[in-house]
């Protein structure tokens, strides 16, 4: 079998994968946060954390839960690493140093699981399991709370309740990420990935020296790192490493837990505003834009240049022969194209289109399918946009899932989109100016601005990857990073929120035969257009300095 039918091959059977799943997990999903019964471990829970559940909360309250756990959780996983030295099962690594202790704690708190350390060289076992591992858990959660809230502004009317936001991360996490997590860790381990708590021990002696390696809980954080779209690694190859992703099949294992929530959610939508059809139309926009750039992707990297990578089957450099170009090539786009930033190969090493695909994939907003939640409420405000350009062109309100679009609207949803590409490149540019943070590029020249652009386009999208090559363990990219990290993950939920609340306080407009038809082909075909034109327009002459000019140049 050659190389690119085993590719084309995979990509099926991930697709048939995820079509099987699609029903029942996102029925399952819009009944947890549909349903009025608490289970018993989540009263207790409540009952600990001083919450009433039952209380409906408005946009304001909503975001002040989400901003207050999140800010407690940065300190504490702030703080747990900083005592590092003194807790037990620290392997005799010291404590962090207060920028990258920073860097990692608003990292996995907001759902990026950018790392500019090595995991097995830093991090011991209760840092790695009651830290960043629990952040896995629930900083997905709160994901998926703000698009649920987004989805009840939609289905509701004329009250400004969005639901409980701790009911909302309870649920999340204990009827959701924690059962498929815990499915997931089980088949990992049958594949091979380890999962003990051993400390360091040789593993053998090469080229006059010793390897050393640790153990640790790898399977059950890999679950949860790629179910809940994280993709912090236990170890610095992250899923390049083969205790993280031993075969072929589990490297198609994980790429089908990247998707499968991000997906599932448009059914869960499409339930709770009483359309299945509204859900299908988003699914359908984001499938034609995963499996574009899948098969975009693959090309780049297949279309082989000279004697040496016609002999590899592609371009081998930087990828794992376990997984190949197909495998390396499905996984580099779903976790660009989600907010996971695993990575089975390495990006600064795919051709130079290919790393642009990667980037693009970043700045989208990744909503094909894009996070845990995140990817859904994305994509709805894109929708909005759609909308509204749609308005514009025949001359009336725009409305869409009977709320009309107006001002207020229109103006949420222009700030959402235009806040993140304001951090890639006020941040890029600052860095490119500056003469201290070019000294951390490996490359120079179209590359060496590849790898600034793709971290500040990680970090602000929350996604974590790392293009490789760049030096980001140093004080001005820890707390750079860190910032945009910050802002890229709560200013745009502030709008979403805002935009959730006003839409629920707005009563239905009933439909007409001007009305825009938002579940058929044409609306999804407008989508697909409006997310690429934006996307062009505002990134275009970044990547024309960066992986354009690379791509072209070879």
């Amino acid at each position: 079998m050659g190389p690119v039918l085993a590719g084309v091959l995979q990509l099926l059977a991930l697709t048939g994968a995820l079509a099987l799943a699609y029903v029942p997990l996102g029925t399952y999903m819009a009944k947890v946060y549909s349903s009025d019964k608490h289970w018993r471990v989540e009263k207790w829970i409540y009952k600990g954390i001083g919450a009433n559940p039952n209380v409906e909360m408005r946009w304001p309250a909503y975001l002040r839960g989400v901003l207050a756990f999140s800010a407690v959780s940065v300190l504490f996983l702030y703080l747990l690493q900083r005592i590092q030295g003194s807790l037990p099962g620290s392997l005799g690594f010291s404590a962090i140093d207060a920028d990258q202790a920073f860097n990692t704690a608003v990292s996995f708190v907001t759902n990026t699981n950018w790392q500019s350390y090595y995991g097995e060289q830093a991090m011991g076992h209760v840092v790695q399991t009651a830290g960043l591992a629990v952040q896995n858990f629930v900083s997905a959660a709160v994901g998926i709370a703000v698009a649920v809230a987004l989805v009840r502004g939609f289905a509701r009317s004329r009250t400004g309740e969005l639901g409980n936001f701790w009911s909302d991360l309870v649920r999340g996490t204990i009827r959701i990420l924690v059962p498929g997590a815990a499915i997931a860790a089980i088949v990992l381990v049958a594949c091979g990935a380890i999962q003990n708590f051993s400390g360091i021990h040789e593993v053998g002696q090469f080229m006059g020296g010793s390897q050393q390696w640790n153990g640790g809980a790898v399977a059950s954080q890999e679950a949860i790192k790629e179910l809940g779209t994280n993709g912090g690694g236990y170890f610095n190859a992250n899923s390049a490493h083969p205790f993280e992703n031993p075969t072929p099949f589990s490297n198609l294992f994980e790429i089908f837990l990247i998707l499968v929530i991000p997906f599932a959610l448009t059914r869960t939508f499409g339930i709770m505003v009483g359309s299945v059809k509204q859900g299908y139309a988003i699914l359908a926009t984001m499938a034609t834009i995963w499996i574009g750039f899948t098969a975009l992707m693959m090309w780049t990297e297949f279309a082989h240049h000279g004697p040496a990578l016609q002999i590899a089957g592609g371009a081998m450099e930087g990828k794992e022969t376990r997984f190949g170009v197909g495998g390396s090539s499905i996984f580099a786009v779903a976790t660009t194209l989600t907010s996971t930033g695993a990575v089975d190969s390495f990006h600064s090493s795919f051709t130079g289109l290919g790393g642009g695909i990667t980037m693009l994939g970043m700045m989208l907003g990744e909503i094909a399918p894009g996070g845990t939640g995140s990817g859904l409420y994305g994509m709805l405000i894109m929708a909005v946009i759609a909308v509204f350009i749609a308005g514009l062109m025949v001359g009336r309100t725009p409305e869409y899932l009977g709320k009309k679009i107006g001002t207020r609207e229109i103006k949420l949803a222009a700030c959402y989109i235009l806040i993140t590409p304001a951090l890639v490149l006020v941040f890029t540019a600052a860095a490119m100016a500056l003469p201290t943070p070019a000294h951390s590029m490996t490359n120079s020249g179209a590359h060496g601005f590849s790898e600034i652009l793709y971290a500040y386009t990680s970090a602000a999208n929350n996604n974590g990857s790392a293009f490789a090559g760049l030096n980001a363990d140093t004080q001005w990219f820890n707390s750079t990073l860190g910032l945009a990290m910050l802002f890229g993950r709560f200013l745009p939920m502030v709008f979403v929120l805002a935009l959730a609340g006003s839409l629920a306080e707005q009563q239905p407009v009933p439909v007409t035969a001007g009305t825009l038809r938002t579940e058929k082909p044409l609306f999804t075909s407008l989508l697909v257009g409006a997310i690429l034109i934006i996307t062009g327009l505002t990134y275009f002459p970044a990547l024309a300095l960066g992986p354009l000019a690379e791509g072209l140049a070879s």
